[in-house]
């Protein structure tokens, strides 16, 4: 039998070839919101390594919700083509491409990474803007205060993404994923940490909901019907008086109701890095969060964070516990991962798993090696 991890799924109208996603990974390599010959060249690895599907990284539906000076953007149509060139790419080899839409509201003005991650100086080569955010309330003791959206920006943030999703459109994705998560700004409208609001947009949990909602509205009305719609979620916040499981079970309930299609079940992120490499995590640490929400909200659900074992990704899905698994650093130090996890899952010839175009290479590679 094939193993489920290459095994087709049916999201809407849109056919996924496989199980295996391509986490979104940002670069911090644009200018200006474009995207550069480095993304192209990034996104080419994967594209050729048997994928079903692959995001490109967090892009940003305004200039000031950017997380550094050099993360991607749709907030302008000069935007389009690089990302238009990505999505072709991807296609080109029976992948389908996928784009994360986010607004980095606190978290922003950032230095990139390998420059200390630190809030940006307001002078130097990569000045600092303020940031925005559900309250005057900092990421963590030394940071910037965020102004608090008003009514009518919060409204203006809604359009944007709203433009956004057409200019994703015009450049060829086939899936929106909505940034719900690490601590940017719609997550941090929904978590009681960062949220003091007393309006329409905060206090109660249905309150705190608010954002994430209206912007699934907006994006769900601008999507085509027939394409699916994804919502990544820090599933907890992992710090007292955070977010809990429930509270997302909530969320995704309510966004199943708004035609999300998807959840993309990660987490943390509120009072610090998302990713946690400062200490030692065991493989697929996330993926109850994912088969709680697909149990609690009766919505597919994706598992991301520290997959490394082809036999790990296959029991997840198996077991009915996640109906796609997204790899990020893996696939950075593996792009060919597929093929290796279809040897691994027992397959004789592991290209026929695999998309069309790649599944033909590997196989005349097989011939020739037979030969």
């Amino acid at each position: 039998m094939t193993p489920r991890l290459f095994t087709r799924l049916r999201l809407r109208g849109l056919e996924l070839c496989n199980r295996i996603v391509v986490s979104p990974m940002c670069q911090y390599q644009a200018v200006e919101g474009v995207v550069q010959d480095w993304h192209h060249q990034h996104h080419a690895r994967f594209a050729l390594g048997g994928v079903g599907t692959a995001f490109v990284e967090a892009t940003a539906v305004t200039r000031d919700g950017r997380i550094t000076h050099g993360c991607t953007g749709l907030w302008q149509d000069g935007q389009i083509p690089g990302l238009a060139r990505i999505a072709e790419l991807y296609r080109s080899h029976g992948v389908t491409p996928g784009i994360q839409l986010g607004h980095s509201g606190r978290r922003g003005s950032a230095a990139r990474p390998w420059e200390g991650a630190a809030p940006l100086a307001m002078g130097g080569p990569d000045p600092a803007w303020r940031t925005v955010g559900p309250s005057a309330v900092a990421e963590r003791d030394g940071h910037p205060l965020p102004r608090e959206l008003d009514l009518n920006e919060i409204d203006d943030i809604v359009t944007a993404f709203r433009a956004a999703v057409r200019r994703a459109r015009a450049a060829g994705f086939d899936i929106i994923e909505i940034h719900g998560a690490h601590g940017y700004l719609i997550h941090s409208f929904f978590s009681p940490l960062a949220n003091r609001r007393e309006d329409a947009f905060g206090g109660t949990r249905a309150k705190r909901m608010q954002l994430p909602l209206s912007i699934a509205e907006a994006v769900r009305a601008e999507w085509p019907m027939e394409l699916p719609v994804f919502y990544r979620a820090s599933c907890v916040d992992g710090v007292e008086g955070g977010i809990t499981i429930d509270d997302t079970v909530a969320l995704a309930i309510e966004l199943k109701a708004r035609g999300i299609d998807l959840i993309d079940c990660s987490s943390g992120g509120m009072s610090g890095p998302a990713t946690l490499s400062t200490r030692k995590i065991a493989q697929g640490y996330q993926v109850p969060y994912a088969e709680a929400v697909r149990r609690g909200a009766g919505l597919p659900t994706m598992a991301v964070g520290a997959i490394i074992d082809p036999a790990l990704a296959e029991a997840i899905l198996a077991e009915g516990r996640a109906d796609l698994v997204a790899l990020g650093r893996e696939l950075l130090a593996d792009p060919n991962w597929a093929y290796r996890a279809a040897q691994e899952l027992g397959l004789d010839r592991p290209w026929q798993v695999l998309p069309d175009k790649y599944g033909f290479y590997l196989e005349r590679r097989a011939a020739v090696l037979e030969d």
